[in-house]
């Protein structure tokens, strides 16, 4: 639903005034792009945290507690 009004709201704002839409879409694609390699890191920190979790409860597991 959220990305239904944000592509709503582009679009009136395309039709109202077509260059500050393209100078936004570039610049949201550009902060995207800075902000995906820390997206990526959070990912594989939770992976890792879910792994050690699961070594450590798995005497727990084993043993029915």
């Amino acid at each position: 639903m959220k990305f239904i009004i944000a592509l709503l709201l582009f679009f009136i704002l395309f039709s109202l005034c077509w260059p500050l839409a393209i100078v936004i879409f570039f610049f949201l694609i550009f902060f995207w792009l800075i902000l995906l390699p820390f997206q990526i890191l959070g990912f594989t920190l939770a992976l890792v945290f879910k792994i050690i979790a699961g070594i450590l409860m798995l005497p727990f597991k084993l043993l029915g507690m």
